[in-house]
């Protein structure tokens, strides 16, 4: 099963390389030619996610970093302690949610 979705994946990246649309008759018609049976649901699918997509793009972009920082963020030079203070109050809630558990009277190896 794995190496069906692959040929369709490869097939796909032969075409964005090559400059050619892709599409499901396409896709089936290069994992034909490699005798690799793929049902064209799989090829349908795969072209309908790659389509008015630029694939050379998309795989140039993969490591670069995330987005930009959200509208209102804090930044390190103004409100970046009190940003820096918000995850322990949320790491003391959690710890108290676990104790908790404990006082219910029942335990994994009981």
């Amino acid at each position: 099963m794995a190496s069906t979705e692959l040929a369709a994946t490869y097939a796909a990246l032969i075409l964005a390389d090559e400059g050619i649309e892709i599409t499901s008759d396409k896709i089936v018609a290069l994992t034909s030619a490699a005798s690799i049976e793929l049902e064209p649901i799989w090829a349908s699918l795969l072209a309908k996610a790659l389509e008015g997509k630029n694939v050379k793009e998309l795989l140039t972009n993969v490591g670069s970093g995330g987005g930009a920082p959200a509208v209102g963020a804090p930044s390190a030079a103004a409100g970046g302690a009190a940003a820096a203070e918000a995850p322990k109050e949320e790491e003391k809630k959690e710890e108290e949610k676990e104790e908790s558990d404990d006082d219910m009277g029942f335990g994994l190896f009981d």
